[in-house]
């Protein structure tokens, strides 16, 4: 036998069961949704629903922008921000979904995101 074969251990079944608190799911949900938007975590509501048995995710926060000194200047950084407020803001959807998945192992149905506000980065090259 292979030393990869052996390495490979079959799963223990312990008897019990694991949960995660509401809270540590909202701080979860805030640190993903500030990281898409760009803002502070402490900046961003996050509130849970259920969804015909699964998790619905509410978000309101604000979004980091440019300027708009600067957009006057260079229309291009609007493109260079990751595109318009509508744009960034959809995508974000998708980019929260997955990570609160990929980390807490609960099943979302939805994420719905608001809009609150403007974090205006001055100055701010993005790559």
């Amino acid at each position: 036998m292979s030393s990869a074969a052996e390495a490979v251990q079959p799963a223990v079944t312990m008897a019990g069961h694991n949960r995660i608190s509401t809270q540590a799911l909202t701080t979860l949900a805030q640190a993903a949704a500030a990281e898409a938007l760009g803002v502070p975590p402490h900046d961003v509501r996050a509130e849970w629903s259920d969804d015909g048995g699964l998790l619905a995710l509410s978000i309101a926060a604000p979004i980091r922008v440019p300027s708009l000194m600067e957009v006057h200047r260079d229309p291009l950084r609007v493109a260079a921000f990751g595109g318009t407020v509508w744009d960034r803001a959809v995508a974000a959807k998708t980019v929260i979904l997955e990570r609160v998945t990929q980390l807490s192992g609960s099943t979302l149905s939805r994420v719905d995101i608001r809009i609150s506000g403007a974090h205006i980065s001055e100055g701010v090259r993005v790559q």
